[in-house]
């Protein structure tokens, strides 16, 4: 569940109120009674003056000044109640006793010894019968600052997150095709003159930038969709006449040579115009492009005819290669994605695998547990390689970057996973 910046704005200050509420109650509760207690004390030490006075004038201890501070010689005088408190607590100087009964005690002798001026306060108490309305009131007044700071966190609250729901209203609505700056003011209309505002304003600047990044780069898309099409168009139409002029030919036997030269020819010109057309795609921001490229191929596609086409173009190169090529697939071998797609993908894999494999080595291409599975000899792969898709700078495989051939099968619902293990380099294409 979504949660809200202004109720935690709001409960982040009632807390707060609350414990700061608790911590001074829990100071004026302490400091009443401090206060009574050292009052207390102070009359029991008036009343050590008095006696300890009397005692050097008279030789002998006199009556106490108060009714209820009485004069103890020794323990068995004490109060019962409070002499079973101090058989246990001999240093004990304040003690409750029985029904309701509080004492305070004070040593006459410096080493605390009897006799004792004992105080029975239950009568002079003034904090502990007025407990209750005092916390009452406490709590009361607590409540109360309680809910002022819920107030003033919602007053708060409101005129910060106010902009912020604007804000993120009106990110949220945006689109490439429809970008705020293009409304009037902006994202940072209203806002006021403010750290939201800012926030706003400079992310106005920057939409500005990348809008026109977004129209440099669809000028480009068109521009690339006609100046590498149309050359790729009359490489292809012209090979195919050369093919026909060469089958023509009268004398088949001197012509099969040219015929597998025009043939390849014609298998690696379709490949550039498919991965033309596929960049395209890729290039464009167009949701419904996106949207039709997301589903899967209507029937599944044969895997065998894509990889004999792609040997068939690259049967030069392959003679000169130092690894061989060992295909493991079945006629009824399919996946649900397009043919243009897994051409692409089959291309660029076997391309990396001769690049990068071990020399001497084994490529091999097999259909294993629904899913198009490439194996080559090869170093370790270098950190990232199967989770981080890209092609780096010195990259020497052939065909399309492992970071754009991620991004076309994902787009068509397809996987592309990578891993090595055992000194062998395998990449899997699922549907």
């Amino acid at each position: 569940m979504k949660q809200r910046l202004h109720r935690r704005w709001m409960l982040a200050l009632a807390v707060f109120t609350l414990a700061v509420t608790a911590l001074f109650g829990l100071f004026a509760m302490a400091f009443v009674y401090t206060v009574e207690d050292r009052f207390l004390e102070r009359l029991l030490q008036q009343e050590a003056q008095g006696q300890r006075a009397h005692l050097a004038a008279f030789g002998q201890y006199g009556a106490t000044g108060s009714q209820f501070i009485t004069l103890h010689p020794s323990v068995a005088s004490l109060p019962p109640d409070l002499a079973r408190v101090l058989a246990e607590e001999p240093r004990r100087r304040e003690a409750a006793g029985d029904e309701g009964r509080h004492y305070h005690l004070l040593a006459l002798q410096a080493a605390g010894a009897p006799p004792w001026l004992v105080a029975e306060v239950s009568q002079q108490l003034i904090v502990r019968p007025m407990r209750a309305e005092l916390l009452r009131w406490l709590v009361g007044w607590g409540l109360l600052m309680v809910a002022l700071a819920l107030l003033l966190g919602w007053w708060l609250a409101r005129r910060v997150t106010a902009p912020l729901e604007t804000l993120a209203l009106r990110v949220a609505q945006a689109s490439p095709q429809r970008l705020p700056v293009a409304v009037a003011g902006g994202l940072g209309a209203g806002l006021g003159e403010n750290e939201i505002g800012d926030v706003a304003r400079a992310f106005d600047a920057l939409l500005v930038r990348t809008q026109a990044f977004i129209e440099r780069e669809q000028a480009f898309t068109r521009d690339a969709s006609h100046e590498l099409r149309t050359p790729l168009a009359v490489l292809r139409l012209s090979i195919e006449r050369l093919q026909a002029e060469t089958a023509a030919d009268a004398a088949p036997a001197a012509t099969a040579p040219m015929q597998h030269t025009l043939a390849a020819l014609h298998a690696a010109t379709l490949l550039m115009e498919q991965t033309v057309a596929t960049l395209l795609l890729l290039a464009r921001e167009d949701h419904a492009q996106q949207a039709a490229m997301a589903v899967k191929a209507a029937e599944p596609v044969a895997l065998l005819p894509l990889v004999e086409q792609w040997v068939l173009a690259h049967a030069a190169w392959l003679d000169r290669q130092t690894m061989t090529l060992d295909i493991q697939l079945q006629r009824h071998d399919r996946l649900e994605l397009p043919a243009p797609v897994l051409h692409l993908a089959i291309a660029s894999l076997l391309g990396n695998a001769f690049a990068h494999g071990a020399v001497g080595g084994r490529v091999q291409l097999a259909f294993e547990g629904g899913a198009l599975v490439v194996r080559n000899p090869g170093p370790a792969l270098p950190p990232g390689a199967g989770t981080e898709f890209g092609k780096g700078e010195r990259s020497g495989g052939d065909g399309l970057g492992l970071a754009i051939l991620h991004r076309l099968l994902e787009s068509r619902g397809g996987r592309l996973r990578l891993s090595h293990a055992d000194g062998m380099t395998t990449a899997v294409v699922a549907d």
